[in-house]
């Protein structure tokens, strides 16, 4: 099965409204550390560190906090979209 065109359906239970804030900090949180993430391997990769094999995979590893980051940023879509009913 072709995973790129794949979509994902999930149903939360959450009881109260602080329990929908807390998702939404802790959705924060991680896609926070995920842009931090994003942004000190680009400037590694632009500042030119490493050998090309090192390079690489610092880019392979910025690559991957990036999707993270923008699957992250889709789900708290969803979940303010789900708020504002």
């Amino acid at each position: 099965m072709d995973r790129s065109d794949a979509a994902l359906e999930l149903h939360l239970e959450l009881t109260s409204e602080a329990e929908l804030d807390a998702l939404e900090q802790a959705l924060l949180k991680a896609r926070a550390s995920e842009l931090t993430e994003v942004r000190r391997r680009d400037i590694r990769l632009t500042a030119g560190y490493g050998d090309p094999t090192n390079r690489d995979v610092m880019d392979d590893e910025a690559r991957a906090a990036q999707q993270r980051f923008d699957a992250l940023s889709r789900v708290l879509e969803a979940l303010r979209d789900a708020r504002a009913g």
